[in-house]
């Protein structure tokens, strides 16, 4: 092997190594914001389980209370809250007070309502 043919092997290697080290260092940066991304979404998670969770809580406890299905939109939650409250909800008869805590069927047919 002449002395050119050495150098030039030599040169080809230490650019395979410069690409290599580019590559690791490409490497590593994915594997950094992997990382960060599954930690944000571990502590995502763990925020949206303890919600539901309260969610959960707060619809068992309302529908044990007066029998009413706790809807997500939020018109519905306020209308549930005023009949629970021990007013009227139905058209007939809105914002009076019920009587005795009785049911109205109005008032439970607006709230079962699909």
């Amino acid at each position: 092997m002449s002395k050119k043919e050495i150098f030039d092997e030599a040169s080809n290697i230490e650019a395979q190594i410069a690409f290599l080290s580019e590559q690791m260092t490409d490497f590593k940066k994915r594997i950094t914001q992997l990382v960060e991304e599954n930690n944000r979404l571990h502590i995502e998670n763990e925020h949206l389980k303890t919600i539901l969770k309260d969610a959960q809580a707060e619809e068992n406890q309302s529908s044990d209370t007066n029998e009413i299905v706790t809807r997500p939109n939020k018109a519905m939650s306020n209308l549930e809250k005023i009949y629970r409250d021990g007013f009227h909800i139905c058209h007939f008869e809105f914002g009076s007070p019920r009587v005795e805590e009785e049911n109205c069927l109005f008032c439970m047919s607006l709230i079962n309502r699909t």
